[in-house]
């Protein structure tokens, strides 16, 4: 018997979620991960490392929930908020009978999660201003046991209004979970539904140390829901999920001084955003791009012309950008990470090259 005979039907009909750093590439400018681009500073403080962490440390916790404005027995800490996508449908769906709902274009995890443990993906397109379709939402939720959205969306950068979230969770009352992905919440922390979890029992949000914090490499991520699916997750969750390092720096990471910080770099990354927006929207005139969208993270969704060379060519000058055109709606559309001011600046003027033909017979005429 082969290996492929030993595998599961499902998994080798898999096709796995290509991250940023899969897709690989060669440059010195990475825009295509949504990263922060500067490393922060941390040192590890001496711990026993000859004994196991705690399965959720305390520390840890305790500053998160005070950071999120909820009480501790809210929140659950994971390797990243990708474990807590997994960790609920562990917990909630029955492998060949429910489903998972989700809206794309959106994070790809969803439906990958979704598959590896044989549950179904039900698949439920956003309107074309990229807000929810709660009609059609509605008709496919028998069998949903979970329901992802992702707001600021991920790569559309939008946000989803409260209103249509409210109406949703109305319409997912005894039947389903609302899991709101908040990962990019700090840069639109006023959006945050953590004040709503009091309310509705069946509101579970996640959330990250990997985009305004800096700490993609550490893999930490936070789910908050009421203490009933906290304790549910808690069965499934691995024994010793963060090691001490992570905690560790975790915990100063959320410290006053690391909260501090952590709102420089938004104030920083927001203002450096708006400039590449306005650069980005002159190109536009001399049809280098097609439109650039508005954004509530650390990236923005650029629409370029059918055929446009730019991808390719920013990839060539070591410049690497995230491709979105196989999501639904999103032809031609590339997702910019925001850079430091220099790399912005390297983005612009690569393609401000492609435009000079343009320009040059526009001159000539």
């Amino acid at each position: 018997m082969t290996i492929s005979q030993l595998a599961r039907a499902n998994v080798l009909a898999l096709e796995p979620y290509q991250s940023a750093r899969r897709l690989g590439g060669s440059g010195d400018v990475w825009l295509n991960a949504n990263e922060y681009p500067l490393p922060p500073s941390f040192q590890l403080r001496p711990g026993n490392l000859n004994r196991y962490p705690d399965c959720q440390p305390q520390n840890v916790i305790r500053h998160y929930a005070a950071y999120a404005g909820v009480d501790a027995d809210h929140v659950l800490v994971s390797r990243g908020a990708d474990e807590g996508i997994e960790l609920l449908i562990r917990a909630f769906c029955e492998p060949g009978r429910d489903a998972i709902l989700y809206c794309p274009p959106t994070y790809g995890m969803y439906g990958v999660s979704a598959e590896t443990f044989g549950v179904q993906r039900r698949i439920v397109a956003t309107r074309p201003d990229w807000q929810l379709d709660l009609p059609a939402i509605e008709a496919q939720l028998d069998q949903v046991k979970l329901v992802y959205v992702c707001s600021p969306n991920n790569p559309t950068g939008n946000t989803l209004s409260h209103d249509s979230l409210k109406r949703l969770l109305a319409m997912t009352q005894g039947r389903a979970l609302l899991v709101v992905d908040e990962a990019y919440i700090e840069f639109c922390p006023q959006t945050t539904l953590a004040g709503w979890l009091e309310h509705y029992p069946h509101l579970v949000i996640l959330r990250t140390l990997s985009k305004a914090f800096a700490l993609a490499g550490l893999r930490c991520g936070f789910t908050l829901a009421n203490p009933d699916v906290i304790a549910l997750l808690l069965k499934v969750i691995a024994p010793y999920p963060l090691s001490l390092p992570v905690a560790d720096i975790a915990e100063q990471a959320l410290s006053n001084d690391g909260l501090s910080q952590m709102r420089e770099r938004v104030a920083l990354v927001t203002a450096t955003r708006r400039w590449l927006a306005d650069e980005l929207q002159k190109l536009q005139k001399c049809d280098v791009i097609s439109e650039v969208y508005p954004s509530e993270s650390n990236y923005l969704l650029v629409r370029f012309p059918p055929g446009s060379p730019a991808f390719q060519c920013l990839w060539d000058q070591g410049i690497i950008l995230r491709n979105q055109s196989k999501q639904p709606g999103l032809a031609d559309c590339l997702r910019i990470t925001i850079g430091t001011r220099d790399e912005c600046q390297r983005v612009v003027t690569a393609l401000r090259e492609l435009s000079l033909p343009k320009i040059s017979r526009q001159e000539a005429m």
